[in-house]
């Protein structure tokens, strides 16, 4: 994990009046030594991998924080749970491609779509606070022959 970004999340953390602990403190590594996107449930194994006393409710009670601070994202994957997003702290801009049949997700950045997306808001008399796309598409590679690396066959 990045030492500036453990710095600001803290700063951020002492500012709403809470302190350093170690449970936090390995929440957050957790959260943030990885680019993968998360559910509760995993970043609680995650965490707890790093201290096994971290409690569920601390984990419930931390997730909150972090998406507040702005550096972690809860995102919409199209499935019956949270999912948490640590690359915008670094990648502020991306957005996400699904793939309908493998359920693989893909992050992209696309320079065309931030100035769509602010030429649409600008129109409509929006200023725009947050965006986000998320592309639902099926796998070429599975439509064509049957199967992918991810899935196999259908």
């Amino acid at each position: 994990m990045d030492d500036e970004l453990r710095q600001k999340i803290y700063a951020f953390i002492e500012k709403k009046g809470l302190r350093k602990t170690v449970q936090r403190e390995a929440i957050i590594q957790a959260a943030f030594c990885t680019n993968d996107h998360y559910t509760a449930e995993e970043l609680i194994l995650k965490a707890r991998a790093i201290d096994s006393t971290v409690s569920r409710a601390t984990v419930y009670r931390t997730l909150p924080l972090l998406v507040e601070s702005g550096f972690l994202k809860e995102i919409d994957l199209g499935k019956e749970h949270k999912t948490y997003d640590p690359n915008f702290a670094n990648q502020p801009h991306h957005n996400h491609l699904i793939c309908t049949d493998c359920h693989r997700v893909i992050e992209f950045e696309d320079a065309h779509i931030e100035t769509l997306e602010d030429c649409i808001t600008k129109r409509l008399g929006f200023s725009p606070k947050a965006k986000m796309v998320r592309i639902e598409a099926s796998c070429n590679q599975f439509q064509r022959f049957g199967k992918c690396e991810r899935k196999g066959t259908g």
